[in-house]
């Protein structure tokens, strides 16, 4: 998988966590809430790892 791939995908993850949390917050669901941090989490190593494979590729 290439880095820009593994950035695009952790992109996708943060927003996708975003809209889970606030709408958890909204709904008043805490596994939700917990669901969309998550996501985030996953989202941010996605995009780091992709940095990382583009570091080492160039």
């Amino acid at each position: 998988m290439s880095g820009f791939k593994d950035k695009v995908e952790g992109a996708v993850d943060k927003v996708k966590g975003e809209v889970k949390e606030q709408f958890g917050k909204l709904t008043n669901d805490k596994g939700k809430q917990a669901e969309g941090k998550l996501d985030k989490v996953k989202g941010s190593v996605k995009s780091a790892t992709g940095k990382i494979k583009d570091t080492f590729n160039n």
